[in-house]
């Protein structure tokens, strides 16, 4: 497994905007979409954000009632962030409930491993949200998984949402069609699609 240096929050990806990204992949998210997930999708009271980033989903899950647990490979001054890397945990290492919920935004280049991770240390039922551009349901790799471990929803926004450069958010950053992918351990059928604004 490679190692990643960031703080998981999303990064751009083409040539043509490679010159753009952030070097560390973080890519805040906008607490819009965050509430938009809330309205749709409701989840266990206790929350890992484990890329959390600036504190931009922590933030809007704390402040709706969620006993959120923040988490980041290096901290970029949310409080009481812990320094974790995620794709590194293993059950025997933590002290942690596996029993809770994950809603975040990985680094999308390494969104696949995010995924197969959380549901590797997920109890069965746990809900996983996943705020990843819509074109992460492409690929022959992304299709082996999704066939193992089908989304149960994906919600897609019907209008744009963007996330933030290093937290600053620009109406030139909401070019990317985005969705949160919602996966439940242990399902196994077709995913709803949904839309949503």
């Amino acid at each position: 497994m490679k190692d990643w240096k960031g703080t998981g929050q999303f990064i751009l990806s083409g040539n043509n905007r490679k010159e753009n990204s952030e070097i560390n992949d973080y890519y805040a998210t906008e607490p819009r979409a965050v509430e938009l997930l809330l309205e749709n999708e409701k989840f266990n009271n206790y929350i890992w954000e484990c890329a959390c980033g600036g504190g931009h989903i922590s933030k809007v899950l704390s402040d709706n009632g969620y006993d959120v647990k923040s988490s980041d490979i290096i901290n970029r001054g949310y409080p009481n962030t812990e320094i974790i890397d995620f794709l590194k945990v293993n059950k025997e290492d933590i002290a942690y409930d596996f029993s809770r919920d994950i809603i975040t935004n990985p680094p999308y280049k390494y969104a696949k491993e995010f995924v197969e991770k959380a549901l590797e240390l997920s109890m069965d039922s746990t809900k996983i949200a996943m705020f990843l551009k819509l074109t992460f349901l492409e690929g022959k790799a992304r299709k082996s998984m999704f066939e193992k471990y089908p989304p149960k929803k994906v919600y897609v926004f019907s209008s744009r949402v963007c996330c933030g450069k290093n937290g600053d958010f620009k109406p030139e950053n909401n070019a990317v069609a985005y969705a949160w992918f919602v996966w439940v351990k242990g399902f196994n059928g077709e995913p709803i699609i949904k839309w949503i604004n």
